[in-house]
């Protein structure tokens, strides 16, 4: 009796026929990249609109820190079920609750019910992002994904991006319940092309035994992490009852889920990715990536609106350097990369680009020309572009097809778990260094000049209508709170150099070579 293999998935293949369909479902893909990047992000600016209606401005936190948190709790489940499941029905279930999510949030009547359309938006969304990627995966050949992940990687950011400015014209035009209306055509799109075009993933091997116990205890470790980082120093202080508490859960669950997942016939995080050198190094870099990338994007929009007197929307048109860069490097680098099989190159280059950017941006004064600051966010955008994606690619890499779902959804985890964690720990420094900041040279001012003013009341529009001799101070004050946080991100960054430093490249045409070998014997023997 011949010996039964299981099959990777579809393998990709250089038929001209099939073209066709794998740029339809290519497009589809690329639909729920986008509908989950734009989540993140794009109910920003609309949030001081949305708490006014509802009358929630003691929830407005939890619109954005509900999406995150079961986006990035969900992340590994979903790259474990859909290897033993197939990326087919689980992304379609995703699809599913992202717009089950957004129906919920479009007929919102109070906070308690935009927060749960909010957490089922997140259920889904955070299978949007790691299954899309799978997917490709398992049709493209490991020396053509670099060219499809370099789009990718820019549908994301560029989303992350252009989200606040797609918030705030929705906003001020149709109504900012259009910013979950708008997912349903969208989620239709993707259903349709995932149907049609992505081929069910078949095993022929039984079904082990599901992790649940796994699951829930890396849920519980990760939704500790990122309260912690979102509440600490905010909500309530880092030394409180509450903050201690949720790192010493965070740390339990952590020591138990390593102990689970050592005796699980299927685990959700296997212990052979950690075995895996290149995983580990290119994981430790995305999370350092995201670090960066989300602490600048979080607060920048901010700070510039402050310090420039510019309005919301003009504030992320000022943004689009750095979305362009990272849009223009993103999809060059992976043109090269399917071209030559070569990829080491561009994140070593673009994190180097990145410490730069970071660097340069910390040296803005509030009278540099705005011509200056944009410059500066085009070279980290750059740098962003280089490496982000291209990361991603080198964990595929590493793994067969059977296994690249589990591999690509934790470097998607580590990477979600850094920007968490670069958010919240640049908006709590920024935050207490710009209030002690105020407080200081608003003391210094002639008495009455800033009349009813306090630290904590300041918008751009009251700061930009104040004279000179009281807002000079208060936009110096926002200048001195966030740029310098800015360089402490540098030797992060760095570290993430040295670790892509130590990358052992493989040429991804001795990885094509291999899948097809494997895809043609598994074609080819039966039970």
């Amino acid at each position: 009796m011949t010996k039964t293999l299981p099959t990777a998935g579809a393998l990709p293949q250089a038929q001209p026929e099939k073209q066709q369909s794998i740029v339809m479902l290519f497009v589809g893909l690329l639909v729920t990249m986008l509908m989950s990047a734009l989540g993140q992000t794009v109910l920003s600016t609309a949030l001081p609109t949305i708490v006014g209606e509802l009358n929630g401005a003691d929830h407005m936190a939890w619109v954005v820190t509900a999406f995150i948190l079961a986006s990035t709790v969900v992340m590994p489940i979903y790259g474990r079920i859909s290897d033993i499941f197939g990326r087919k029905t689980i992304l379609v279930v995703a699809i599913a609750l992202f717009m089950v999510g957004s129906v919920i949030g479009g007929l919102a009547q109070d906070m308690e019910w935009l927060i749960i359309a909010r957490v089922i938006q997140g259920l889904g969304g955070g299978g949007l992002m790691i299954l899309s990627q799978a997917a490709m995966a398992d049709v493209i050949p490991a020396r053509e994904r670099g060219k499809y992940m370099g789009i990718f990687g820019a549908v994301f950011a560029v989303c992350s991006v252009a989200g606040p400015l797609v918030g705030g014209w929705l906003t001020d035009g149709p109504g900012w319940r259009w910013a979950f209306w708008m997912n349903i055509p969208l989620a239709v799109l993707a259903i349709v092309a995932v149907l049609l075009f992505l081929h069910p993933h078949k095993r022929e091997r039984e079904i082990p035994r599901i992790d649940y116990l796994g699951m829930a205890l890396i849920a519980a470790a990760t939704t500790a992490v990122v309260l912690v980082c979102t509440w600490g120093g905010t909500t309530y202080d880092w030394n409180s009852p509450t903050i201690i508490g949720l790192i010493a859960g965070a740390v339990v669950a952590v020591i138990a889920f390593a102990l689970v997942e050592r005796k699980a016939e299927s685990p959700v995080l296997p212990g052979y990715l950690f075995k895996n050198r290149n995983f580990l190094l290119t994981t430790g870099a995305s999370l350092a990536v995201g670090i960066a990338m989300f602490g600048t994007l979080g607060y920048m929009p901010t700070y510039i609106q402050m310090v420039t007197g510019v309005t919301a929307s003009e504030a992320g048109l000022l943004m689009t350097p750095m979305m362009g860069a990272l849009l223009v490097t993103s999809i060059v680098s992976g043109q090269v990369v399917s071209r030559t099989g070569r990829y080491k190159a561009f994140p070593l280059v673009g994190l180097v680009i990145l410490s730069a950017g970071l660097a340069l941006l910390s040296t803005l004064a509030v009278d540099s020309p705005i011509w200056l600051m944009c410059t500066y966010l085009a070279v980290m955008g750059i740098g962003i572009g280089f490496s982000m994606q291209i990361l991603t690619l080198v964990v595929q890499n590493e793994f067969p097809g059977r296994v690249v779902g589990t591999a690509t959804a934790a470097n998607n985890y580590f990477r979600q778990v850094g920007a968490t964690i670069g958010s919240a720990v640049v908006g709590s420094f920024f935050s207490a260094r710009l209030v002690d900041l105020l407080t200081e040279k608003m003391s210094q001012l002639p008495s009455g000049s800033t009349g009813e003013l306090g630290a904590t009341s300041l918008t751009p529009a009251v700061v930009n209508g104040l004279p000179d001799v009281v807002r000079e101070p208060i936009i110096e004050a926002y200048n001195e709170a966030l740029l310098p946080i800015l360089l402490y991100i540098v030797p992060l960054v760095l570290v993430g150099l040295v670790l892509v430093s130590f990358v052992k490249e493989k040429n991804l045409a001795t990885t094509v070579a291999n899948e097809e070998a494997e895809a043609s014997e598994s074609a080819g023997v039966t039970a």
